[in-house]
């Protein structure tokens, strides 16, 4: 008892001068508690169905960002990762009865491999030769599944997966509940030791070598956290959708992934998940919307591009981290955030301009 009575108080300690002293933080804590509590509010299937999607593509966004924001090794074929999972995890599933707690790790092995794979031949590269290269990649993989359609099932793909609970509510608890752990682990990596390599690396990789780190390493290791991360989602997906077909190693998938990364805000890992949960929902209502007039479908893909545009000439650095410079301000002698409503900060009680 007396041990419960310490980790609470320890608890309340953190929420009291950690947590509700910066909006920003008090977001992260209601997000949470609206997407837990939505079955709570409906069970309509179709809304836990996009909200499902949108909790696997953010898991996907963050990874991507993992990689290309904080080591700046561009990767503009990253569905890869999430296709080349989907399919191990199909196979491993259909031909060798595996349950999905294990064919979706198993399936992230191969995303690890890929990484590999990907990761060696690019590592001399840099900007958009290495943005093609990695484009190169998935267009040769979604060739080799219509040439051999024997095992990858061609156009029409693998189906009949397991589920992967016995209801959509228990699908929403299973991936809302990995996203946020899996979103809390990448943060946790980019706020570690690792996490300041990469960033020494994104901003000046000479610089790095030359203070001794091996950047050749810590590159590859991106690239298969990278591709372990987004397996993840693409197992989640095939398991979910009980199909792995071509579409999930689509170029437009790749590229909406970058958007929904730089609109969020890049070099975050929150950014991308944010931008997912902002724009997938979005766009899905406005098509619900949208349907209901003739002639006006084709008006989301305007909206959408049009949200695009004026993040990118007002929000250059994404959507969060301009509303996180608006809701904060940052001290000028400790770098400590605090809410802008305080003239002095929290910590070293300097004036904040």
């Amino acid at each position: 008892m007396g041990m419960l009575d310490a980790y609470i108080r320890r608890f309340l300690a953190v929420l009291r001068t950690e947590i509700l002293v910066l909006p920003s933080r008090m977001a992260v804590v209601v997000f949470v508690l609206l997407l837990l509590a939505l079955p709570l509010v409906t069970q309509d299937g179709y809304v836990l169905r996009v909200m499902i999607l949108t909790a696997i593509f953010a898991i996907l966004a963050a990874s991507w960002d993992l990689l290309s924001g904080f080591t700046g090794q561009m990767n503009f074929g990253h569905a890869l990762f999430f296709g080349v999972a989907a399919y191990v995890t199909a196979l491993l599933n259909l031909e060798l009865k595996f349950p999905p707690y294990l064919s979706i790790p198993l399936g992230a092995v191969g995303g690890v491999l890929t990484g590999l794979v990907v990761g060696i031949p690019c590592l001399r590269l840099k900007g958009s030769y290495l943005a093609l290269t990695t484009l190169a990649f998935p267009i040769i993989l979604l060739g080799l599944v219509f040439a051999f359609p024997g095992v990858t099932g061609g156009e029409l793909g693998l189906s009949g997966l397991s589920r992967l609970t016995g209801s959509r509510t228990g699908d929403y608890y299973l991936i809302t509940g990995l996203m946020l752990a899996l979103g809390g682990v990448m943060w946790k990596i980019t706020d570690s030791n690792t996490g300041i390599i990469l960033h020494a690396i994104r901003e000046d990789e000479l610089a790095a070598r030359a203070a001794g780190i091996n950047t050749t390493r810590y590159k590859l290791l991106a690239f298969c956290l990278s591709g372990f991360f987004a397996g993840i989602a693409g197992g989640l997906y095939a398991h979910f959708l009980r199909l792995a077909g071509p579409s999930t190693l689509e170029v437009s998938l790749s590229f909406q992934v970058i958007i929904w990364a730089v609109f969020g805000g890049m070099v975050s890992i929150y950014g991308p998940i944010a931008g997912v949960f902002i724009l997938n929902p979005l766009m899905e209502a406005l098509r619900v919307v949208l349907e209901r007039f003739p002639g006006l479908p084709e008006m989301r893909m305007f909206i959408f591009a049009g949200l695009v545009l004026v993040t990118l000439l007002f929000m250059p650095e994404g959507l969060v981290p301009w509303v996180r410079d608006k809701i904060e301000t940052e001290c000028p002698r400790c770098k400590i955030r605090n809410a802008f409503t305080r003239r002095r900060c929290r910590v070293c009680d300097a004036a904040l301009d």
